[in-house]
């Protein structure tokens, strides 16, 4: 069995060059609702009163994250075939 020609002088690059180093920060994804609130230029005390937010919300509670305590101060509910329970 013949070895591999090397030749002298030149470096064969092994492994993973960034082992050790720390991960770079990932990004930081926004939910749906998290961009409707952003849109709409609301604070979390002005979440329950905003009437365009919780028209969004009526549309977009089978599909989106919408926070519970949110959905419970309005009376919506979330249908159980989405919650994933049934």
């Amino acid at each position: 069995m013949t070895k591999p020609t090397v030749l002298p002088g030149t470096k064969r690059g092994r492994g993973n060059p960034n082992w050790g180093k720390p991960f770079p920060a990932l990004p930081v994804m926004l939910t749906e609702f998290e961009l409707q609130v952003e849109r709409l230029g609301l604070s979390n005390a002005q979440y329950v009163a905003s009437e365009p937010l919780k028209r969004w919300c009526e549309r977009n509670r089978n599909r989106c994250y919408v926070p519970e305590w949110l959905l419970e101060a309005w009376g919506l509910t979330v249908e159980a075939i989405f919650t994933g329970v049934a």
